[in-house]
């Protein structure tokens, strides 16, 4: 009995044994079961950070994105081109770790967007196209200086350096100082209109001396005139849009109204001479081209070529010892090229040539006292001119929305005129 219950109490111990002995396994196990739920953990949230990190740095390339236009869109010039990456819109928050990031999705690059750059010395046609809705307005003030001087000989040369005859020597100077105020609107993206209303203040010198002894009296026919000008109205529409190798093509429409004073409108006395200054050539004008514009950072590459096509008109001026009955101004072929360069993200400079063929004007004329024998009217065409000018330009934005263009040109031929330089500041409202 004794070793029966001795026998039975070995078993019992024995099974209480059994898992004490089973204990560092099962502890083992737990233990790698933890670690790879840690493991895990870890992971989770180093894919959490990952996300987190993806998105900031969508986010941080959208606010460069955004800031580059911005700053192109404000100064017209520099930056000449930028480029963005498509990335949807995110929210400004940063996600919390280990959660995911929500409404980021970044699609990947997306075509190159250059910005439209604004070339001083091409004026209207150079600037970016308003966008629809908005207005651009700009103020602007321009001056322009043409002196003349020639020695007229009227006779006969024997030899060489004996002139036998009479010497006259016209002087003429021509200065002309216009302020404008002009304002565009952008009908759509692409196109815009405009209009442009100048003040002008005029001073015209011209003495002629005849050189035919002390007797010899010199002609003065200055005068000097102000007023309104003739009103500019326009209309530009982007064709084209920049892309790598491809340049902005801009087609221009303007419209020269007769607002101003007419040369052929002006007081005269009875040998006449002028007794005030013209504020306006006296014809209607149209005026059509083309603008290329091809960005290439940090340079800039354009181009223009335009037709102007003035319209005659019956005037009717005495003029002794004639009465000019009728005008046809000549029409007029002009191209301009050269090449912008940005400095940094506020200043760009251009240089370039522009050249412009005038046609003949045609005049129809009668004598005032026509003899017996009356020829009848007369009809007479002027020389064709050659006007060339070297241009140069700077354009400095002053903040976002105004930017300052400063523009020169200098006469290339003798029959262009000497200077021109104009100031604009335009401000997109």
């Amino acid at each position: 009995m004794i070793m029966a219950v001795r026998t039975g109490l070995g078993c019992a111990l024995g099974v209480l044994a059994l898992p004490v002995s089973l204990t560092p396994a099962h502890a083992q196990t737990a233990s790698i079961e933890s670690l790879q739920s840690e493991l895990s953990e870890a992971r989770a949230q180093i894919n959490a950070q990952r996300r987190t990190l993806e998105a900031q740095e969508a986010r941080l390339r959208a606010l460069e994105a955004r800031f580059q236009v911005a700053a192109a869109q404000g100064s017209g010039s520099p930056p000449l081109a930028s480029s963005g990456t498509a990335i949807a819109s995110a929210s400004l928050a940063p996600p919390r770790p280990g959660a995911a990031p929500s409404g980021v999705e970044q699609v990947g690059e997306g075509p190159a967007e250059i910005e439209m750059p604004q070339v001083a010395v091409l004026g209207d046609q150079g600037s970016i196209v308003t966008k629809a809705g908005q207005f651009t307005a700009e103020a602007s003030v321009e001056y322009s200086r043409a002196d003349r001087n020639r020695a007229l000989f009227r006779g006969i040369e024997i030899v060489e350096s004996v002139l036998i005859g009479v010497f006259d020597i016209n002087e003429s100077r021509q200065d002309i100082l216009t302020t404008t105020a002009g304002l565009r609107y952008g009908i759509t993206d692409r196109l815009e209109v405009g209009i442009r209303a100048p003040f002008v203040y005029r001073s015209d010198t011209s003495i002629l001396t005849p050189v035919a002894g002390s007797n010899a009296q010199s002609v003065d026919s200055s005068a000097d005139g102000n007023g309104i000008g003739d009103l500019e109205f326009s209309a530009r529409y982007q064709l084209l849009s920049a892309r790598p190798g491809r340049p902005f093509l801009i087609a221009n429409l303007q419209v020269v109204a007769p607002t101003g004073t007419s040369p052929f409108e002006v007081p005269r006395d009875s040998s006449g001479r002028q007794l005030k200054a013209a504020t306006g050539a006296g014809f209607w004008a149209v005026a059509p081209s083309i603008t290329a514009i091809l960005p290439s950072d940090p340079a800039v590459l354009f181009g223009t070529l335009g037709y102007t096509k003035n319209f005659g008109d019956d005037v009717n001026t005495a003029i002794p010892p004639v009465i000019i009955e009728r005008v046809e101004p000549g029409d007029s072929l002009s191209g301009s090229f050269g090449l912008g360069v940005s400095l940094n993200q506020r200043t760009s400079f251009n240089l370039g040539y522009a050249h412009s063929w005038v046609f003949g004007t045609e005049t129809r004329t009668r004598l005032l006292d026509p003899p017996p024998q009356d020829p009848g009217p007369i009809m007479q065409t002027s020389r064709d001119l050659q006007l060339g000018r070297f241009l140069f330009g700077v354009t400095y934005r002053l903040n976002e929305r105004a930017n300052l263009n400063w523009a020169v040109e200098v006469g290339a031929t003798e029959d262009a005129t000497d200077l021109r330089t104009v100031i604009r500041i335009p401000i997109v409202l």
